[in-house]
C-alpha cells in the first residue's frame, strides 16, 4: 500500500468510527428517553451514555484497520478513484445548464399533458348522455 493512500484509508476509517459512535450515542439517547425504569437509569449512566459510544468507535476502528481484505479492499478503492478524470469546470457548467433546461421542458410537457387530460376527463363526466341518446 502505498503511504498516501494508507493515510487516507486510515483517515476513513476513522471517520467511520466517529460517525458509528456519534450514532450509538444518538441511539443510547434516544432509548434512554423512551425507556422506563432500570433500563432508563442504565442508559443514563455515564460510563454506558458517552462510554459505550467511544468503545464502539475503538473497536470498529481496529477491527477496520487490522482486518487486511478490508484494507486491501479500501486501498483498491482510493487507486481508483485518484485515475477518475473529472469535468472541467466549463464542462460541468454546461451540463448543468443542459439538465435544468431539460427539467424545465419536462415540466412544461407534463403540465400540458395534466391539464388537458384533467379538461378531458371532467368534459366527459359531464357530458349528458341522455340528451345524446334520446
Amino acid at each position: 500500500m502505498e503511504n498516501t493512500n494508507n493515510k487516507i484509508v486510515t483517515m476513513s476509517f476513522m471517520v467511520i468510527s466517529v460517525i458509528a459512535g456519534i450514532v450509538i450515542n444518538v441511539f443510547i439517547e434516544t432509548m434512554t428517553a423512551m425507556a422506563t425504569g432500570v433500563f432508563s437509569r442504565f442508559l443514563a449512566n455515564d460510563v454506558v451514555k458517552h462510554g459505550l459510544p467511544v468503545a464502539f468507535g475503538i473497536v470498529l476502528f481496529a477491527c477496520l484497520q487490522f482486518n487486511k481484505v478490508v484494507t486491501t479492499f479500501s486501498d483498491e478503492v482510493v487507486t481508483e478513484i485518484r485515475r477518475v478524470v473529472w469535468p472541467t469546470r466549463k464542462d460541468t457548467m454546461s451540463m448543468t445548464t443542459v439538465v435544468c433546461i431539460m427539467l424545465v421542458v419536462s415540466g412544461v410537457v407534463l403540465g400540458v399533458f395534466d391539464t388537458t387530460s384533467a379538461f378531458l376527463v371532467d368534459w366527459l363526466l359531464h357530458i349528458n348522455f341522455g340528451a345524446i341518446f334520446s
